[in-house]
């Protein structure tokens, strides 16, 4: 059985040839807990107030038509930049199976723990990318253990920055400590020499010790500070965790670095959901507004794929009995994503859900079509391999080879043509 499962995939891939790479980099704005699509972005104002519940009105965006939750006023003036996907699903009301779900792709049900799709990329690009900081990072810290690298070890894990960029130094992980300068570093150093071994190949030690120096000393440490930033830059971001994150998102991507985890957490609102969205999503406004309009203005959106959206949605309808008092419940059948940049359309909405907003009406999509999709435009063969230590070759994507659990790749709304050869 697995042997015509492994034909099937590279039958496939051999359709699609070689990919040529659309975008360079990209940056995941992760709603830890899961944000409510019909506050941020599929409203149903007409569904009385046991579905809008404390918020009625909605945005206007300047695409005709489209129309986003009313505490999202920065991102209205630019839905020609994003895409709205507002069909996702998966169907799982749990966390840890989400978080699983729209972090690998991979929905099969096996037994083998893949990979993040950063993780994969990561390793994708193990050779052509020749940056000093890693290739995979997290502002400031993963989503969950599926942020490591799977069956490919945890050379491909991200990198987690931890520390508070929203403080007067951000200080890295392993990269800046407020309590120690260059001279004391450097006295450090000259202290360690002296213990080495005179067996120990010098060439070898010092090639290593100057690759960690200039991580923690050379430019790397520069892209950290944002002090460098003009305040009134930090402040169109917001001076919160999540803006001054997106800060630094757009900072590593100016110095190439591939995939930017940028996670915000606070979302699983159960209970009093309205009283925290009132801070939370104009935070969320503020700084994705900003990501995307710093990134167009220097000419790095066009090859930047953004991803907002977190491990599934929230109930349409409100829990205003106790001990919710007016909170939102999991929900995974229906919820939505922003997509911009990298190849993906602006000005666009994909998929429906129906009147209430509790089932996906039009064009569904599954995790494995976005992050496929999100391959395809970072050049890498959605049907492609990995190496699996014990079992050989295991399909990227296994869920995008189940007509069940695929719905296609994202084509309508990205720069590439759907080959011919592909159902």
């Amino acid at each position: 059985m697995r042997r015509i499962y492994l034909t099937i995939v590279l039958l496939v891939a051999l359709c699609y040839g070689a990919y040529a790479q659309r975008a360079k980099s990209v940056i995941l704005v992760y709603l830890d807990g899961g944000p409510a699509q019909t506050d941020t972005f599929d409203p149903k104002p007409e569904m009385g107030r046991n579905y809008h519940g404390n918020y009625k009105g909605v945005c206007q965006t300047n695409v005709e038509g489209v129309v986003i939750g009313e505490k999202l006023p920065l991102l209205a003036t630019m839905a020609d930049k994003y895409t709205l996907i507002r069909s996702l699903t998966h169907g799982s009301n749990a966390h840890e199976t989400g978080h699983y779900a729209m972090i690998t792709g991979d929905s099969s049900g096996g037994a083998v723990v893949y990979p993040s799709f950063g993780a994969v990329i990561s390793y994708m690009m193990k050779d052509s990318y020749k940056g000093i900081l890693p290739c995979y990072i997290s502002v400031t810290s993963a989503n969950s253990r599926f942020n490591e690298g799977g069956f490919l070890g945890n050379a491909y894990k991200s990198f987690d920055t931890g520390g508070k960029p929203e403080s007067k130094e951000y200080e890295v992980e392993g990269v800046v400590n407020k309590h120690i300068d260059r001279k004391r570093m450097d006295s450090r150093m000259s202290l360690l020499r002296s213990f080495e071994s005179l067996e120990m190949d010098k060439d070898v030690i010092d090639s290593l010790r100057d690759i960690n120096m200039e991580f923690i000393w050379g430019e790397s440490r520069e892209i950290f500070d944002l002090n460098n930033e003009p305040d009134s830059v930090r402040q169109r971001y917001g001076k919160s965790r999540l803006g001054q994150s997106c800060l630094v998102a757009r900072r590593l991507v100016e110095a190439g670095v591939p995939f930017v985890n940028v996670r915000t957490t606070g979302w699983d609102t159960h209970k009093k959901h309205f009283q925290k969205m009132n801070s939370m999503l104009p935070d969320l406004d503020r700084a994705l507004s900003a990501l995307i309009s710093d990134l167009d203005s220097r000419g790095l959106l066009d090859s930047t794929i953004i991803l907002c959206g977190g491990e599934f949605g929230r109930s349409p309808k409100v829990l205003w009995e106790a001990p919710w008092n007016g909170g939102r419940a999991h929900f995974g059948a229906a919820f939505s994503y922003l997509v911009a940049g990298g190849g993906f359309h602006g000005g666009k909405v994909l998929g429906a859900t129906d009147k209430t907003g509790e089932k996906v009406a039009k064009r569904p999509v599954s995790p494995c079509d976005l992050i496929g999709t999100v391959y395809l435009l970072m050049g890498i063969d959605p049907y492609g391999t990995l190496p699996h230590v014990s079992e050989g070759e295991l399909p990227i994507l296994p869920s995008l080879l189940d007509s069940k659990k695929s719905h296609g790749l994202l084509y309508e709304i990205i720069d590439l043509k759907k080959p011919d050869n592909e159902k």
